[in-house]
């Protein structure tokens, strides 16, 4: 099995996390991302998006950072990580759908503009970030995980650019509960930290 991917990513960062918090045996492939590596003809028949992470298992190939959530935990059988039943299920597609969407344009844009020079509106991508981060407080107000009595793939999924926002000058301060989230996410075992970089408020 291996996983295309690039370190500053946090998309990348997912599926990176979740291979290895399933324990699963990988190679970690880094694409070169400054260099084009993504838009070389090779790649692009991997994804043709051009886009990190991508998945090899055999004959098996998965782009998409979530569909490759789903796929590792279907193929694993851990339906602790993504129930089977309608309600479960239900509730862990929401939450990739809110890191595909509300994540990406609020603290993963944030982020876009120090780490990689993303030409968005900062007050706007930032305003989405409060947002969200002020519906993950009163969501993990009365819980620990997103669904259920332990951690899924919906964890997996917001975790990285959730944790490494202040690097796009979204300030975590007030929101203890969301804090103590991602302590607990980076409690599990076979947990892989995202790279930190020392931009926005993170350069301090």
């Amino acid at each position: 099995m291996k996983l295309y991917h690039h370190p500053l990513s946090g998309h990348s960062h997912r599926a990176c996390l979740f291979v290895s918090l399933l324990g699963l045996p990988h190679e970690l492939v880094e694409v070169d991302l400054k260099a084009g590596a993504h838009k070389k003809p090779e790649f692009l028949k991997l994804n043709p998006f051009g886009q990190v992470p991508v998945l090899v298992d055999g004959d098996v190939v998965i782009s998409d950072s979530n569909a490759i959530l789903v796929y590792l935990a279907k193929k694993a059988s851990r339906t602790d990580w993504l129930p089977e039943d309608a309600q479960g299920s239900a509730a862990v597609q929401r939450w990739l759908s809110v890191s595909a969407g509300e994540v990406a344009y609020g603290p993963a844009a944030a982020r876009l503009i120090t780490v990689f020079g993303a030409k968005f509106n900062p007050e706007e991508v930032i305003g989405r970030a409060h947002t969200l981060l002020g519906r993950l407080e009163g969501h993990l107000a009365d819980r620990q995980w997103l669904v259920g009595a332990g951690p899924t793939i919906a964890d997996v999924a917001i975790y990285s650019y959730v944790a490494r926002a202040p690097e796009g000058n979204v300030d975590l301060s007030a929101y203890p509960a969301v804090d103590a989230y991602l302590r607990r996410v980076e409690a599990l075992p076979g947990f892989v930290p995202f790279v930190q970089t020392p931009v926005g408020l993170a350069a301090a």
